[in-house]
Parts: C-alpha cells; structure tokens; sequence
C-alpha cells in the first residue's frame, strides 16, 4: 500500500475551559469520512466514555451528543498530528508529521492533564508536543478495534482510574 498525504484532522472539540485533554493520533479514514473523532463504529471511545461520565452511550452518528459528552465533562479531545503521510488506516506506518498547536490549546483552556488514547498518539506527543507544552502525557490502552488484546474490562479500569480526577464527580465505576 502507498503512502498517502492526508490532512488537516479535525478541529479540537472543547468547551471554554478544560481539566484534561485526551489526544488520538490522527483521524482514522472512517473518522475522516465521518468528520467526527473515532468514527468506526467498532472503537471503543463513545461507549467507553459514556460508562465513566454515567451518560447514554451517544448513537454512531449523533456527532452533537458525542461533543456534548465531551464539553459537559470538562474535557478536550483532539489529535496529536494535523498532516501526515500515511498507509491507510495504520499509526505505525505515519511519517512526515506536521503536528496541531496543542501547546496553544493547552494553555488556552488551563489543560492540566493530557492523556493519550495508544500507544501511538503517546509516542507522537512526546516527540512533537511535550517539549512545548511542558506536560508529560499518560498513555492509555488504544480503544481501536484494532486493540483487540485488551479487554472491554481492563479499558474500562485504566481509563476510569485515569480520567476520575477529571470528571464532575469521578468516573462511574457503578458502571465498570
């Protein structure tokens, strides 16, 4: 498969203010066709996050509801990279970074915590991002389907404990 030059991602979703960003790595081609984050209706993200904040699980295309999960909870979402080369759909195959202004974002919204959603978005924000931001990022277990290995319950755990301190009254663990 040849590389492709893709971009820019999506903008930043967030309200005026925001505890926590959680950062991907770049829009997934069905999150491209969609125009919304983690728009493969096998990721993990928007249930995932529904079961901690104790909201409804937003329907696959609902983008208004997927946005008010995330501005209602105090929390930004947006990617590490805004251009890149690509093959398809796969993080590991990225080259040719031109990263998005998360320093910028960061201080604008008074983010204290960053967390990355896999392995590849933490690796990427290191590399671009933190020495700006003067942040280090938490790396979280990817809600790709592609993360298959990781089991609905041990994602539910490691992004729980994570995001509890961020989210108006904890995470839901009732849930988890």
């Amino acid at each position: 498969m040849e590389y492709t030059r893709v971009g820019p991602g999506l903008p930043p979703v967030h309200g005026a203010r925001a505890g926590a960003l959680i950062l991907g790595s770049f829009p997934s081609p069905k999150s491209r066709e969609q125009g919304f984050f983690y728009g493969h209706p096998q990721n993990r993200f928007w249930p995932l996050l529904a079961a901690l904040t104790g909201a409804p699980a937003p329907a696959h295309g609902d983008i208004a509801a997927k946005k008010r999960l995330i501005t209602e909870n105090g929390l930004a979402l947006w990617d590490v990279i805004r251009f890149c080369s690509i093959r398809g759909a796969s993080d590991a195959s990225i080259r040719d970074v031109e990263p998005n202004a998360i320093p910028e974002l960061i201080a604008a919204l008074g983010v204290q915590a960053v967390f990355c959603n896999g392995a590849a978005a933490a690796r990427l924000y290191a590399r671009y991002i933190q020495p700006a931001a003067g942040l280090a990022a938490v790396r979280l277990p990817s809600t790709s389907p592609a993360n298959a290995a990781c089991a609905p319950d041990a994602l539910r755990r490691a992004w729980g404990a994570a995001l509890a301190p961020w989210l108006p009254g904890g995470a839901n663990f009732e849930k988890l």
